[in-house]
């Protein structure tokens, strides 16, 4: 799950594994000979876990009394995750109702691949205590701490995140690393890491050639240490002459500190130096050493922000403990890490080490005394071990001020810019320090934690600069889900915002779409396809059909909508992902309407008892639509000022409290066909009533409505009629019973000499409801064609005529009924055997190639036609 979802609203990172315990259903943990003692003993950290009942005695007081594995598993799960840094606390352990030992284990999760690989290593570890076999823990937290290491948000960004999410903007993850989306449409930012979307690419490419920043900022009378790039050992030699000892020598591109060396004396030490920096860039450059304290200053927004003293990896004598095993005493802090994953990186002994060693006639094994500091790398930076110390508010105003305008000749709206100054309290001059460079992404870690001094929330000034006062980071989000209608209803929800000036975005089971332009094909009414929608950053209003299929699959692709609508709940899709009634259907459409904002509106169905039942789990706004007028539920919410669309004397009317506005006549809509489509009506409602909760003026909505002309354009698969010779041909999504009772009302009002039915059902339905598909088919047509998706859903074509065929006969078996399976093949068969008068309903699985065939034998008739004329 990546988003709000069946499970929880709130915690949207949650794995979800179905666990099938039928084996040791019959063993809890409590007849599992010395399960508890072998857990205890390879995880005590368990301990610390809360069952529901809160009793005394941890979780392996639990244990003993007796609990199911799958309970266990998930705790472990959480555990190993949490051993490995990863701390998550959400879990929850439901057994799948008619499925004995068939359980649902979800917990939560902060690096998705940890979280599935700590599902099956705890799966794995329990099997293994269950069955008193060995079982390396340790293997699995040391590849959980790799995967965090690798796949985990570094302290830098997650700080930007931190503040962002406290000002509830929405963020998402674009890859495995720091690639950061923050915000919707047209209102998105990027990061990545430090580095935004509004830092110039200019100023990149500058900060990453130190020769060229040198030359800027020296143009401007910024204190530079004198220095040039050199690319042989001729040429270093000379330079050398020039600038005298000691010098500092550096790659020209290099970042974090690498294939840096400092205060070198010798020309000896200067060959060394510069044939390390050689391995990162292959030119170097040599300046003049200047001597005094390492600080990073940070500027954001060109404002600066934070200010942190530097010190370089160090270890201090004790009298009896060699550099080595200093080393790994300072290595043992909790706080230290490996790379950028803990506030403190980790001293690693390298070359620079060994030769800093050397130069002073030491080794690892060497013994300081007792109060003697040992530098153990050329540069400050935490990323090889050095500490910081905030400074911040002993900067001097010139020092602010020229760290600022550092910035702007730099043209970078974030950048770190490296000092060496004797003290920062004083206007920094060419006698008393130099800028060494500046960074373009520059860590916050320094800044977020210092190791002394106060820590500097500088996340939150990244974010007031992609979204200063308070500018909105969201666009209006209206998510539609139901049984029937969805489609429809989003269709001309984006239809009207389009009228109304909107630059909509919107999704349904037909594509992804924006501004009216079908930039993908196919059922996009799922979390990836919105996460598009959400995307682009030409949109400024989105209509996401949101199906239960996704709902299950991921969760939601947004955390929040401004409007939820649901349509209707029957019985379909039951059976399927563990929902077996109408209740479990409902809990999962009602997601969409639990995630709307608590200003928002949750559009829900009155004439619907399971819909309207909702409004009483719902935090948010309420707005009611209704068929009938005289609907009590409408009344008394329109009697507490509530929002409500329905039919009133003929017209589309939407409520406000007591004041009424008639928006359309019905029989004048195009979609209604003029009044006698009753679902298009009820689709209408809904979508009537999100555009005025929207704010679009009225004649904006009415317009929009009668320019709505239903069709294999607008509508494609939704009651698309085609004249043909002299019969008529309707391509529908007719797919479900209840799609069928509409149908079955539509086709009453239909005169035709015979009416035809083309029908077919997915495979993945219950029995008793492609039986009902079958009767209902019965019931509304002289002549029935069974066909077959090209995707049977676990089922043969056999299997499916069979149903079908007793649910045909089971209303009159002496229905003229034909068996072909290919869609096309079946229109084509039914229009070359139509008589004068009939009516063809192709109940379709592939509405765009059935439109197409359609279409084109429309066009060769009319061609046929005009030939004969003349």
């Amino acid at each position: 799950m990546r988003g709000p979802n069946y499970w929880s609203i709130y915690r949207k990172q949650l794995i979800v594994m179905k666990l099938d315990l039928q084996e040791a259903e019959q063993t809890p943990t409590n007849k599992i000979p010395r399960f508890g003692e072998r857990l205890e003993q390879a995880m005590p950290s368990l301990y610390e876990h809360r069952c529901s009942e809160k009793k005394p005695g941890g979780f392996f007081e639990r244990i003993k009394r007796g609990t199911w594995l799958g309970h266990v598993i998930e705790h472990v799960a959480l555990e190993m995750q949490s051993l490995a840094g990863m701390p998550c606390g959400f879990g929850r352990t439901r057994s799948v109702p008619g499925k004995k030992g068939i359980y649902n284990v979800v917990f939560a999760y902060q690096v998705e691949s940890a979280g599935i690989y700590a599902a099956k290593a705890a799966v794995n570890f329990i099997d293994a205590l269950k069955n008193n076999q060995p079982y390396n823990l340790q293997k699995d937290i040391d590849a959980l701490i790799d995967i965090n290491k690798n796949e985990g948000i570094g302290p830098s960004t997650q700080s930007i995140l931190n503040a962002a999410k406290k000002r509830g903007i929405p963020y998402k993850r674009l890859d495995d690393n720091s690639f950061i989306m923050f915000g919707q449409g047209v209102n998105k930012k990027l990061i990545e890491a430090t580095m935004a979307s509004t830092t110039s690419s200019v100023g990149v490419d500058i900060a990453s050639d130190k020769e060229a920043t040198k030359k800027l900022l020296a143009k401007n009378f910024v204190p530079v240490p004198e220095g040039t790039v050199v690319t042989n050992v001729e040429d270093l030699k000379e330079e050398l002459e020039s600038i005298g000892f000691p010098v500092a020598i550096k790659p020209l591109d290099g970042n974090q500190g690498r294939g840096i060396t400092t205060n070198i004396n010798t020309v000896e030490d200067s060959l060394i130096a510069f044939n390390k920096a050689k391995k990162i860039s292959n030119q170097v450059i040599i300046e003049r050493f200047i001597k005094g304290m390492d600080y990073r200053f940070l500027v954001i927004n060109y404002k600066l922000e934070a200010v942190a003293r530097r010190t370089p990896a160090m270890v201090m004598g004790d009298d009896h403990s060699t550099i080595q095993q200093l080393i790994d005493k300072v290595n043992s802090d909790p706080d230290r890490g490996d790379g950028h994953e803990k506030n403190l990186t980790k001293i690693k002994v390298d070359t620079q080490t060994l030769s800093i060693l050397a130069n002073k006639n030491l080794t690892l094994d060497s013994v300081l005394h007792d109060g003697e500091i040992l530098f153990l790398k050329d540069t400050a930076n935490l990323s090889t071990g050095g500490v910081a110390r905030d400074v911040t508010g002993s900067v001097h105003p010139a020092n602010i001020f020229l760290a600022e305008r550092i910035a702007r000749l730099m043209n970078l709206d974030i950048c770190g810019i490296d000092v060496i100054a004797e003290d920062i309290t004083q206007p920094i001059t060419q006698k008393t320090g130099a800028v060494i460079e500046v960074n373009a992404s520059p860590g916050f870690r320094m800044h977020v934690c210092p190791t002394y001094g106060t820590p500097r929330n500088v996340g939150e000034a990244v974010i007031k600069m992609l979204y200063p006062n308070n500018t909105s980071s969201r666009i209006p989000i209206v998510a539609v889900t139901g049984t029937n209608g969805k489609t429809s209803t989003t269709r001309l929800i984006a239809h009207i915002a389009k009228y109304a000036g909107r630059n909509v975005g919107y999704t349904t089971t037909d594509g992804i779409y924006i501004q009216d332009q079908q930039i993908y094909s196919g059922d996009c009414s799922g979390p990836a396809s919105a996460e598009v929608v959400l995307g682009d950053s030409s949109v400024d209003f989105a209509v996401l059909e949101t199906a239960r299929g996704g709902i299950l699959r991921a969760g939601l692709a947004f955390d929040k909508c401004n409007i939820s609508i649901i349509t209707n709940i029957t019985e379909d899709h039951l059976g399927l992902n563990d929902i077996n009634t109408i209740e479990d259907l409902a809990k999962v459409k009602s997601v969409v309407a639990r995630a709307t904002a608590d200003d928002g509106f949750a559009i829900l169905n009155a004439d619907d008892d399971v819909v309207y039942a909702l409004k009483d789990e719902l935090d948010c706004n309420i707005a009611l639509f209704s068929l009938d007028e005289s609907n009590e539920r409408i009344k008394t919410h329109c009697e507490n000022g509530g929002w409500a669309a329905i039919i009133e004397k003929g017209y589309f009317t939407i409520c406000k409290g007591e004041w009424r506005t008639r928006v359309a006549r019905v029989n004048e809509v195009p979609l209604t066909m003029e009044g006698r489509v009753s679902c298009m009506i009820k689709n209408i409602l809904p979508s009537i009533l999100a555009a005025s909760i929207s704010d679009f003026d009225t004649k904006i909505i009415r317009k929009a409505l009668q320019c709505f002309i239903p069709g294999p354009e607008l509508t494609p698969g939704r009651m698309n009629i085609f004249k043909i010779k002299n019969f008529e041909v309707m391509i529908d999504y007719v797919h479900n019973t209840d799609g069928f009772k509409e149908l079955k009302s539509f086709m009453n009002n239909v005169h035709a000499a015979v009416k035809t039915g083309i029908i077919g059902c997915a495979g993945d339905r219950r029995d008793d409801d492609i039986r009902l598909m079958g009767r209902y088919a019965a019931e509304i047509f002289d002549e029935i064609i069974i066909r077959h998706d090209e995707n049977g859903r676990g089922r043969t074509n056999e299997e499916l005529t069979q149903l079908i065929t007793e649910g045909i006969n089971s209303v009159d078996s002496g229905i003229e009924v034909k068996v072909i399976s290919d869609e096309l093949e079946a229109l084509e068969y039914a229009m070359q055997n139509a008589v004068k008068g009939s009516f063809i309903v192709c109940s379709s699985d592939k509405i765009q190639k059935s439109i197409e065939f359609v279409s084109a034998h429309q066009q060769q008739e009319k061609k046929y036609v005009e030939v004969s004329e003349f």
